[in-house]
């Protein structure tokens, strides 16, 4: 408990940096109009691509089991938010086909 303590000590601005662009980003995104949301989840889908090719690199590189450890839940936690973006992304675009009439 002491060394968690004396971690946020020592790194509380860069805390406080995190917290405050969380709240940032949820404001932005919370403004960002219908029509646009398609593209951006497209572009964050390619860019957590990147980022699970990241994590798969500096999982090859890990020394200990933490990190490697760390560095799988990266990996699949990354997958996961690229499907899911993906079967939005998938979702909103059907929502823009014409209906067929019968």
């Amino acid at each position: 408990m002491e060394s968690i303590l004396s971690f946020i000590f020592e790194y509380k601005e860069l805390i406080f940096v995190i917290v405050l662009s969380i709240f940032l980003g949820i404001e932005v995104i919370s403004h960002v109009p219908t029509v646009l949301h398609t593209p951006l989840m497209s572009g964050a889908n390619a860019i957590h691509g990147v980022v699970i090719i990241g994590a798969i690199i500096v999982m090859g590189h890990a020394e200990t089991v933490s990190s490697m450890i760390l560095g799988f839940l990266a990996v699949v936690l990354g997958t996961l938010n690229v499907v899911g973006g993906f079967v939005v992304t998938d979702r909103m675009l059907d929502m823009f086909k014409k209906k067929d009439k019968k």
